[in-house]
């Protein structure tokens, strides 16, 4: 295995360090002011004016769209594995920085599933827009009256009617759809139920502002409202061109697969960023604060839970970027299994060092003075993101026994 940055790589990281450093974090305070003066508007789900500022000078520097794999997109030639890297910069401010860079989910792997699988109108109407950083998307596959973490029982149905396909269902944590910037939907749905359970599904283009499309309401995190919003949506006879279908019909299940190996590593990088971040900011308070006539970071429980922070990202860090080798060299298919462990590793590890961090700031730990809580949130969410812990340990383990018999 081979994780030494290529230069090109270490030239991005430097400058993606500094823009960080120099424009993001600093931004954090003005993006919460502005925020609360959206919601006292009204406008929950409208984006800062701060965040269209730092898109602007981060495209001008060429710090755009890094998420592509160098055989997609050749400008950057960026591999799996190098931008990993990337990645985890930007989880040090996961509310801002991965939008400030056009690298953030769902448009992320709605970009890739259009690259790799979209046709040429497809690509020019949704995918070219999405590059540029003009438009928003949503994917819509969860469901709320089927556990979707078994993507077969996805209900929604997608028949076809001449020319047109008629889309009936109701999907919930449609992340994205609530920000008025959010142009298209990639909507996972039921074309042929007759078919063998891995060729019922397909996934259709939507647009928001389709006949039958109803956001029925926003979904928060923890009591959280995020920006761009968790949708539950409803579809009522909403038709759409049989030209919207991405790929081919039966399609869907696969096309899923290959939208999140890929995108699994992006979130495991920016939770070890964030674990980074809670680090950093258990040891500033541990150093700032007396108790029983010492400093915190001289209380041996909280040194251990410093080390034990320490030991576990490195671990985490070291398979997240083999599972990314794997992708890069033989396919994101043959590293289903280390893709399915950075899936229960990472977020697990990082949930013990912020909920340590959070320990060692006491009250303010809770409150709103901090990112913590907005990292935990985050990064507990992320053990049902993208299929629940449960889903990948039974992967593990059927691939681990059918190996040994």
């Amino acid at each position: 295995m081979e994780f030494t940055l290529s230069l090109k790589t270490q030239e991005y990281s430097e400058r993606l360090k500094e823009f960080m450093r120099a424009e993001i974090l600093p931004a954090e305070s003005v993006y919460q002011s502005q925020r609360e003066a959206l919601i006292a508007a009204g406008k929950p789900h409208h984006s800062p004016q701060i965040v269209a500022d730092l898109k602007a000078k981060a495209k001008s520097q060429g710090l755009w769209n890094l998420f592509l794999p160098n055989s997609h997109h050749p400008a950057h030639g960026l591999s799996v594995t190098d931008y990993a890297t990337l990645a985890e910069i930007t989880g040090w401010s996961p509310e801002i920085a991965p939008e400030v860079f056009n690298c953030s989910a769902p448009d992320t792997g709605n970009m890739e599933v259009l690259e790799m699988f979209g046709n040429a109108a497809q690509q020019q109407l949704w995918l070219e827009p999405l590059l540029e950083g003009e438009i928003r998307s949503g994917f819509a596959m969860t469901e709320p009256d089927v556990a979707s973490s078994d993507a077969r029982n996805i209900q929604t149905s997608i028949q076809r009617d001449g020319d047109e396909y008629v889309i009936n269902g109701r999907k919930w944590w449609t992340t994205g759809a609530m920000d008025p910037r959010c142009k298209i939907l990639i909507v996972m749905g039921r074309t042929n139920p007759d078919a063998d359970q891995y060729h019922q599904q397909s996934m259709v283009l939507v647009p928001m502002d389709t006949a039958g499309v109803k956001v029925e309401r926003n979904l928060s995190i923890f009591g959280y409202q995020d920006q761009h919003g968790h949708a539950e949506i409803t579809f009522t006879d909403v038709r759409v061109p049989v030209s919207n279908l991405i790929g081919e019909e039966g399609a869907g299940f696969a096309i899923a697969q290959a939208r999140l190996g890929p995108g699994r590593v992006h979130h495991c990088m920016r939770a070890i960023g964030m674990a980074e971040r809670a680090l950093e900011l258990m040891i500033e308070r541990a150093q700032s604060r007396t108790a029983f006539g010492k400093e915190l970071s001289h209380q041996g429980v909280i040194q251990q839970w410093i080390a034990d922070a320490r030991i576990s990202i490195e671990q985490a860090r070291l398979l997240v970027l083999k599972c990314a080798w794997m992708i890069d060299t033989v396919g994101a298919k043959a590293a289903r299994k280390e893709v399915a462990a950075i899936k229960v590793a990472i977020p697990r590890m990082a949930e013990a060092v912020i909920d340590h961090a959070i320990q060692v700031h006491g009250g303010a730990g809770v409150g709103q003075d901090t990112v913590l809580p907005f990292l935990y949130t985050g990064v507990r969410s992320l053990r049902i993101v993208d299929g629940p812990d449960e889903v990948h340990i039974r992967d593990i383990a059927r691939m681990e026994l059918k190996a040994k018999s």
